[in-house]
């Protein structure tokens, strides 16, 4: 059965943001070329992403809305002007702010290609009554104007920087969507469980632990793990270190439990009883608040 294939074009708004399909509708994109779509919020003019793809049925988030049509140099100029915009409406909102003497911190502000809606992004520790600093905002501006309180996350997204690795944040550059990131990945993979080391500018953990993840999973499937009671050539033992890349254990044998360990591979042991890899209560104590 023929598979129906869609020519599709993927499209971001923001710098860092996530990249949304449309259909190309016969036109014909580049990456960096700039094109007018219909989204939820209305008339968007989004950079192109990802070029020119076919995609079939099964693999597109419906419903699949069409471009509208490239972007004019119109277009352009407003998407330029609106960013000139948004810098001035920073600047007032953050005095307005102060003005209020309002907890929270401004992250972004967007306006949208229409000029019909200003969005302003902040972070705060608890909830932020910003009632009355919305309506002085509508007066200045005389539009609609929304204000959204977002994660760490979400801020480190949307400002950029560089991890420890020196390269720019993941979030920033080429990742669509956060993905689920646990303290029990580091345990896995590991890592020291030092919150400075395996958290990221944002205070959350890397997002790079899940990268490799699946991969530490199938090593763990088929690697006894520290603690486990294993068969070697030489009697029974219980192994006290792992390297899941090479395979290599170090097992005390039972028999002589003062002695120095073997080495012995995983594919030389028999397994009796593996161990679990487990999270103590002052580990989850030191690490509270960063998955």
């Amino acid at each position: 059965m023929a598979i129906n294939m869609i020519e599709t074009v993927g499209i971001r708004f923001k710098e860092g943001g996530k990249v949304y399909d449309f259909d190309a509708d016969g036109n014909k994109f580049n990456k960096g070329d700039y094109a007018v779509v219909e989204t939820v919020r209305g008339l968007e003019c989004g950079l192109v992403a990802r070029a020119n793809k076919g995609l079939s049925e099964d693999d597109i988030v419906k419903p699949l809305k069409k471009v509208i049509r490239p972007a004019s140099a119109d277009d352009i100029k407003r998407l330029e002007e609106n960013k000139a915009k948004e810098k001035e409406a920073a600047k007032i909102c953050e005095e307005k702010i102060e003005a209020h003497g309002l907890q929270m911190n401004l992250v972004d502000v967007e306006y949208t290609f229409d000029r019909s809606k200003i969005l302003f992004y902040f972070t705060a520790d608890g909830r932020v009554d910003f009632r009355e600093l919305v309506k002085d905002l509508a007066f200045v501006f005389r539009t609609r104007i929304e204000l959204r309180q977002i994660g760490v996350r979400d801020e480190s997204r949307m400002i950029g920087g560089f991890g420890m690795c020196g390269r720019p944040f993941c979030c920033n550059t080429f990742l669509n969507d956060f993905q689920p990131v646990s303290i029990k990945m580091a345990k896995e993979q590991g890592l020291s469980l030092n919150p400075v080391k395996i958290s990221g500018t944002c205070g959350r953990l890397m997002c790079c632990l899940k990268y490799e993840q699946d991969t530490y999973e199938h090593l763990l499937r088929h690697t006894p793990k520290v603690g486990a009671i294993v068969e070697t050539q030489k009697g029974r033992g219980r192994v006290i270190e792992n390297n899941l890349f090479s395979g290599m254990l170090k097992v005390t044998l039972d028999r002589n439990p003062d002695a120095a360990p073997i080495s012995v591979h995983r594919h030389d042991v028999k397994l009796i009883k593996d161990a679990q890899i487990r999270i103590d209560r002052e580990e989850l104590e030191a690490l509270k608040g960063i998955e």
